[in-house]
């Protein structure tokens, strides 16, 4: 499975022979390729090419006397399979602005659904045109509301634009859009899953707190938040219930109770306390919903927030143990 897109960095001289040579010969052998001209006025003190595959795939390679940087949804040309790959803010600001310009209008050329919400697209631009997960990626959006049940897509759109447009996340989008995985085949859970920590994110936000992802814990793991205010720092790690109508769980009381316990007893129990639990319960249609919320239980871990959310913006829920945020409900 190819990972979200990222550049690959070339130095050394390049020039018009070189890259017709080690570039477009191999990708016109390999899939069929044409050398087009980019469709934006490339970085200043660059040459630079776009590549259209037969298959759908492009590239674009930019280069001067000095260095190159390559970016694609394609097979790698053999002469960059040894270069060093590097993040959209690992390289010069002139060459990631002129590549994501590219990259977006072509997501937007072939999914012009998704222009309305142009910082949901820019954030999970590294997915929407990765090579295995362009279809999945977005298809998830379109087709299955970011995993909301009985909401429009574009509900669930405007929802996390509205959340992403914050750029609460900006400093963290690759590895936070790499959550939704690359897949050419579509995975729901995996997919409904990470959208849950967009979903905690959005509540720790909206309580007023600044929030961090991703954070190394002695254990080995990675747990999915900190969230701090006024100078005090708390661990939240966050997990995502599937609806009964999706697992084999005959409640949704025991689907709450089987996800946490999961959780609790795997990672959040060598970590040894000191940690949130959040369960996110948006998968949940809203008779499954109001029967968590009414009997509010146990989830085999303290402290712990159990909630639901609606692409409205409108949070429900209920917290367990002395619980060290000021959560509004």
């Amino acid at each position: 499975m190819a990972r979200p897109l990222r550049f690959r960095y070339a130095p050394g001289r390049w020039d018009e022979a070189r890259v017709r040579r080690d570039i477009y010969d191999d990708l016109d052998s390999n899939l069929g390729a044409t050398k087009e001209t980019p469709w934006f006025k490339p970085p200043a003190d660059f040459e630079a090419v776009r590549f259209e595959m037969n298959n759908g795939d492009i590239a674009l390679f930019c280069w001067n006397d000095d260095t190159a940087y390559w970016m694609g949804n394609t097979e790698t040309p053999e002469a960059l399979w040894r270069t060093d790959k590097k993040g959209f803010s690992e390289v010069p600001h002139s060459v990631s602005r002129w590549v994501t310009r590219e990259l977006t209008a072509q997501l937007h050329e072939e999914s012009p659904w998704l222009e309305p919400y142009p910082h949901l697209s820019w954030f999970f631009l590294p997915v929407f045109l990765s090579k295995d997960g362009r279809e999945t990626t977005r298809e998830f959006f379109h087709d299955h509301a970011a995993g909301f049940p009985d909401a429009t897509r574009d509900e669930a759109l405007s929802f996390y634009e509205g959340f992403l447009a914050t750029g609460v996340l900006d400093d963290h989008r690759e590895v936070m859009a790499g959550k939704l995985g690359t897949s050419e085949y579509l995975d729901l859970t995996r997919m409904t899953a990470a959208m849950g920590e967009f979903n905690a994110g959005k509540l720790l936000v909206d309580a007023g707190y600044d929030i961090v992802p991703e954070i190394d814990v002695t254990t080995g793991h990675a747990i999915d938040y900190r969230a701090s205010r006024n100078g005090d720092g708390t661990l939240v790690e966050v997990t995502r219930p599937l609806p009964t109508s999706k697992r084999s769980a005959g409640t949704p009381v025991a689907a709450v109770r089987d996800t946490a316990e999961t959780k609790s007893g795997g990672q959040l129990e060598e970590h040894g306390g000191g940690v949130v639990l959040f369960v996110d319960c948006s998968s949940f249609p809203d008779d499954d919903w109001f029967s968590v919320r009414d009997e509010k239980p146990e989830v085999h871990h303290r402290p712990a927030v159990v909630f639901r959310v609606r692409p409205s913006g409108r949070f429900e829920g209920y917290t367990k143990g002395r619980v060290p945020l000021d959560i509004p409900f």
